[in-house]
């Protein structure tokens, strides 16, 4: 979940810890409970970085990075697909016809995602930022993640000062649920 290092270094890391996911995902051979904790692992990890981007990343891209404000925007609209799609993967049978598919299409969605940001949004906010501006959003990156909800909220606020005071309850909540069945223990 913190991996250290400036903004970039952070995102790159998660998005190599997801990769690594989904890599797991396609060895896998069977169904059941191996496949259902994977996917809650994932779905936790996406859901804490895409808040923490929403909070953090893309206010700085439209601050700092000439045209940030329409760049932000597709990279949320993105994040609004995925977490629907992880809503749907959450209340789904792991034997279910419709998971391979899902978890196909979420994986598609996402590389093509980290693709994006990697090629163009990083190196942009790279050239705009100053290394301190960069480290300092790796802070509050790792700090929003650690209080970010570990569930898909699809109807939560995507606004970054929305989300500042709703994902830390949602969060709780969230992390509460968790302790309680064990989720993302594995």
């Amino acid at each position: 979940m913190g991996h250290g290092g400036n903004v970039i270094d952070e995102l790159m890391a998660d998005h190599r810890e997801v990769e690594g996911m989904f890599a797991r995902i396609q060895a896998m051979t069977g169904t059941g409970q191996e496949l259902r904790d994977l996917i809650d692992e994932i779905t936790i990890e996406l859901v804490r970085h895409s808040v923490a981007e929403e909070q953090y990343l893309y206010p700085a891209v439209r601050e700092h990075v000439e045209g940030g404000g329409p760049m932000a925007d597709k990279e949320i609209e993105d994040h609004g697909r995925v977490e629907k799609m992880l809503k749907r993967l959450e209340k789904m049978k792991t034997d279910d016809a419709e998971m391979s598919p899902l978890l196909q299409q979420l994986m598609e969605e996402v590389a093509a995602h980290v693709q994006d940001e990697e090629s163009n949004l990083f190196p942009m906010l790279k050239r705009a930022c100053t290394p301190q501006q960069l480290d300092d959003l790796g802070d509050k990156i790792r700090r929003a993640k650690a209080m970010a909800p570990t569930r898909p909220h699809p109807a939560a606020p995507s606004s970054p000062t929305a989300s500042k005071l709703v994902a830390p309850g949602a969060g709780l909540v969230d992390r509460a649920r968790d302790f309680v069945t064990g989720r993302g223990k594995s």
